[in-house]
């Protein structure tokens, strides 16, 4: 039989209050359970005695194979019972898939758009600078032929 020690919720509602219990792993969250071993009242504040365990009983559980939840491993663990290791998820704080593709598609349509100014830029400068060479040009030879009528 596998067993698990976990939290049975009690209390009325928006008023939760829980129960440390042994249970079987296939008996439902607040249903049949072995034994209680202890209690949990987060409506109390954090430095009040919200948590009241029963070390003997589970040390007794934990030596036939009972294994905490995680909540309640943080109690035992800060209890001095049990020892929790700490976990360490990077990627839990980065965002989803579909939110990472909007993220990439709206840096490429920057980026285009950057590269759509500066090619307009450059074309235009371009243009400007051929119409600087045509007017250039145009002004040129007409400054030229009447020098070259004369001197003929």
């Amino acid at each position: 039989m596998s067993l698990k020690i976990r939290l049975a919720r009690a209390g009325s509602k928006k008023r939760p209050y829980y129960h440390v219990v042994i249970a079987d792993v296939r008996s439902p969250r607040d249903g049949r359970f072995i034994e209680n071993v202890g209690s949990w009242n987060p409506m109390l504040p954090k430095d009040g005695d919200r948590v009241k365990l029963d070390a003997d009983r589970i040390n007794y559980w934990i030596g036939h194979g009972a294994q905490p939840t995680d909540r309640v491993l943080r109690f035992l663990d800060q209890a001095g019972i049990a020892k929790r290791d700490t976990r360490s998820n990077p990627e839990k704080a980065l965002p989803g898939k579909k939110a990472q593709e909007r993220v990439a598609m709206a840096k490429q349509a920057e980026e285009d758009a950057k590269a759509k100014v500066i090619a307009d830029a450059e074309a235009a400068a371009a243009a400007a600078e051929a119409e600087k060479a045509a007017a250039a040009e145009a002004a040129a030879p007409a400054e030229e032929a009447p020098a070259e009528e004369t001197a003929s």
